[in-house]
């Protein structure tokens, strides 16, 4: 890190952080992304995914076949649908190959589904599951948006009775033998016969479940569930049951995600925010209050952006416009606080390291800035790929270890933005406010506390990897583990070479791995954006080089200005 007032350098060596970089590279392609080396959980990435428009056409070719009396559908809402519970039991019982091979095509834990609301004007809204490789329609669902199904009041009741009897209701009495003269064709049709089947359900049970025979992997079981409503069929899904000890193991870690989250993240996180105030004020004489304003004006419109981006997701999840635009402007709120963190932050963290005189995020037009921020991008690029081969190392260990294993999220995915290309902005969120956050500020205002280098790196680090463990994997220790490792060589490139190059180095480090995330959906805008998401920052460094040459550059007199002072 420079100190403050001499010209700006970076003392690099190229030749070791290149081959590191090179391993790195070598490594991280090896394990994650090549199919025939990387985990199963990448199988069914390998085959190609159908379009949605593909998905919307077979949706409506199927519910013209079924349903006579529907004449307008109006514009469809396409969302990515998983079964993550099935998908993270197989992925936890090294199942998933043996199912994609077994079951998969019939019977897939990832569907498109493709929803048509307000269907003739009526209310009523229809479900179609199509698999996202065959095309196939897969189950569906037709209900009123305002039932109990719809609006979960069913689900939400605590007593089990309760919530058999409110469903018998709703069935409009039928009887046993109702609902399986009802479900025959539907069986005959998915291709089951209804005497090799073995009927579940019992007399004044609701809906209607059969198992099928030889049709089990592991201890989950293949069973074909109707639901009912008014005397006709409400919906039909083929699934696989998840074991009661899987779903109780799940809940237990969740819990414990959330106890790391909020107490240990969140609560903590909003000290850091108070704390950054307090010592942006209390050393203003070294720092500026115009510094990181447009960091943060940046941060805010890329987070609006990720939030309107996400809207099929909400809108697949039947919320009406005002419910929409509540939840907009509730996250523009809580998007304002986190741009007066990161905003502070940045005041205040460069003011706690200019007092002791050193510069570890310098101005535009100080003497070497433009060829500074340049060699920090290329900083960047090198420790990105290092980490990215210590994280494929890290996942590895966890693997063969504490048996580490993920399950699917269907609130990050790109199949579920409206521009899946605006995916990879997300990096630049990250990249910008945790290293101002945890790094820039937490490393030297933890220093004040414990006086110890390395515990002042490793406290903020806890802190932010705590941040992480809602993510679907487990055990959640999982996360904090490769998170605290990871945010240590972080800390180290932020002491060693500054601001600016861990951000780029976080930038470029998310950048592709959600670059290759978008190269996975597909098609041309995505595979495109994904590849230009990678190279973006060393295009931004390189615009930055150019509108500072040094002729630009203003020399430092013999008193180092105070950045407070006018």
């Amino acid at each position: 890190m420079n100190p403050t007032g001499q010209p700006l350098t970076l003392r690099i060596n190229h030749k070791r952080l290149g081959l590191l970089a090179a391993i790195g590279l070598v490594i991280f392609l090896f394990l994650q992304v090549f199919p025939s080396t990387a985990s199963d959980t990448l199988e069914i990435q390998s085959t190609k995914i159908i379009s949605k428009e593909k998905a919307a056409e077979a949706a409506k070719t199927f519910i013209q076949s079924h349903f006579d009396n529907i004449t307008t559908l109006g514009k469809p809402i396409i969302t990515y649908q998983s079964k993550s519970d099935l998908y993270g039991y197989l992925s936890k019982e090294n199942l998933l190959k043996s199912y994609n091979k077994k079951f998969e095509k019939k019977v897939p834990y990832d569907v498109y589904r493709v929803r048509y609301t307000d269907v003739d004007q009526s209310g009523h809204y229809i479900d179609v599951d199509v698999h996202m490789t065959t095309g196939k329609v897969v189950g569906y669902t037709i209900d009123s948006m305002k039932s109990e199904y719809s609006m979960n009041l069913i689900f939400n009741e605590k007593s089990e009775q309760r919530k058999q009897s409110v469903q018998r209701n709703l069935e409009g009495n039928l009887s046993l033998s109702d609902k399986e003269s009802l479900a025959a064709p539907v069986l005959k049709e998915w291709g089951y016969s209804k005497q090799s089947l073995t009927l579940v359900t019992k007399d004044n049970e609701p809906g209607l479940v059969y198992t099928v025979p030889n049709s089990k992997i592991g201890n989950s079981q293949l069973e074909l569930k109707f639901s009912f409503v008014d005397g006709e069929i409400r919906s039909f899904e083929p699934t696989f049951t998840v074991p009661a000890s899987h779903t109780a193991y799940v809940k237990s870690e969740t819990t414990k995600a959330k106890w790391m989250t909020f107490a240990g993240y969140a609560f903590l996180t909003f000290v850091l925010g108070i704390l950054a105030i307090v010592y942006s004020i209390i050393t203003r004489a070294h720092t500026s209050f115009k510094r990181g304003i447009f960091l943060t004006i940046l941060y805010f419109v890329i987070s609006m952006a990720g939030t309107y981006n996400m809207l099929p997701l909400l809108e697949g999840e039947g919320l009406t416009d005002g419910y929409l635009v509540f939840g907009i402007l509730f996250q523009a709120v809580f998007t304002l606080f986190m741009c007066a963190l990161l905003y502070f932050s940045l005041v205040g963290g460069n003011g706690l390291w200019k007092k002791e005189g050193l510069n570890p995020w310098p101005r535009a037009k100080e003497p070497g800035y433009g060829k500074y921020v340049l060699n920090s991008m290329i900083v960047g690029y090198e420790w990105a790929f290092i980490l990215l081969g210590v994280q494929s190392i890290i996942y590895i260990i966890l693997e063969n270890t504490i048996h580490t294993w993920s399950t699917t999220d269907t609130s990050q995915s790109p199949y579920n933005m409206l521009y899946p290309w605006l995916f990879p902005t997300m990096a630049w969120l990250a990249g910008i406010s945790e290293e101002a956050t945890y790094r820039l500020f937490g490393i030297k205002m933890m220093k004040k506390i414990v006086k110890n280098t390395f515990l002042a790196c490793l406290i903020p680090t806890i802190i932010w990897a705590f941040g992480h463990t809602l993510y679907p994997i487990y055990p959640v220790v999982s996360r904090p583990i490769e998170l605290i490792i990871i945010g240590l060589l972080f800390s180290f490139i932020f002491l060693r070479y500054g601001f600016i190059a861990v951000m780029f180095a976080h930038v470029i480090f998310d950048s592709i791995l959600m670059g290759y995330g978008l190269v996975t959906v597909g098609g041309t805008l995505n595979i495109s954006v994904g590849i230009a998401s990678i190279i973006i920052p060393a295009i931004v460094a390189y615009i930055i080089y150019l509108f500072n040459p040094a002729k630009k550059e203003k020399p430092y007199v013999t008193t180092p200005h105070l950045e407070g002072q006018q």
